[in-house]
């Protein structure tokens, strides 16, 4: 049972909240019961555990526990709070080692779906654009020029997981650009300046559709090369919608498109 707050595993636990941390180790968080169980079921290998078994919500986390193969490590409950990055913990806190995708790794079939995010910069966004993605059963993400790590404990929690059950790769821009035209994948750019509305466009056959940052919106090496521009309508004051949000109208409108209403 650790107890102390100086014990070097707890410490070196608290220092993976800071990406440079993780940059170095190869290492990150995976916090919550569903997060934990979706990163087991995408084959993340679990260094250790940290467990704290008064703040169990149910009783499936002895067999969660026992199917991560990690070392278990018990902590008194203020132990696990001051590891814990959340405001109600639930008692699973893993260490777990980073996957590295590569783009080849994507299927790329006849009727395949990417979204590409460029230079997301909050966690929470970019962990629901995956959960969005995940949802439509897209066939990957391609995150482009990373302002945020994939690994940052706010993506995974907003994520609810779905980071470890859904192919996600990093990539530079232009690399992600060739490789989706070198597969004959036809680049949707979402952007106010486009004159078609997203529900106007052709969104059927290969797709990927790209988003970018709310306040600076996609790069030159996009906007340009993309084979549809489309836009989102606003009829209010505000000139954009949060970029999750926007991502999530465009999936589903795939969604729509390739089976209907």
């Amino acid at each position: 049972m650790l107890t102390s707050l100086q014990n070097e595993q707890v410490k070196a636990a608290i220092r993976l909240q800071d990406r440079r941390e993780r940059d170095e180790t190869g290492l990150f968080l995976i916090e919550g019961y569903r997060e934990l169980s979706r990163a087991v079921k995408g084959g993340v290998v679990i260094d250790k555990l940290f467990t704290c078994p008064e703040l169990f919500l149910g009783e499936n986390e002895r067999a969660l526990i026992m199917a991560c193969e990690a070392k278990v490590l018990p902590c008194s409950e203020a132990v696990f709070r001051k590891l814990s990055y959340r405001d109600r913990p639930d008692g699973l806190l893993a260490i777990g080692v980073q996957m590295k995708r590569a783009l080849a790794s994507l299927p790329c079939k006849d009727d395949a779906l990417f979204l590409v995010a460029e230079s997301i910069e909050k966690p929470g966004n970019l962990g629901s654009i995956l959960r969005s993605a995940d949802g439509v059963g897209a066939d990957g993400v391609i995150v482009c020029d990373r302002c945020t790590d994939i690994y940052n404990p706010n993506v995974v929690r907003a994520s609810v997981g779905t980071l470890f059950t859904l192919p996600v790769v990093e990539a530079d821009g232009s690399e992600a650009f060739n490789w989706l035209k070198e597969h004959g994948v036809k680049v949707v750019a979402a952007t106010p300046a486009a004159k078609e509305e997203f529900t106007d466009a052709d969104l059927r056959g290969k797709i990927a559709i790209v988003v970018g940052t709310e306040q600076l919106g996609l790069t030159d090496l996009w906007m340009k090369a993309a084979d549809i521009q489309v836009r989102i309508p606003m009829r209010g004051v505000a000139d954009s919608l949060n970029v999750s949000t926007a991502a999530t109208l465009l999936l589903y409108e795939v969604l729509r498109q390739r089976y209907g209403p």
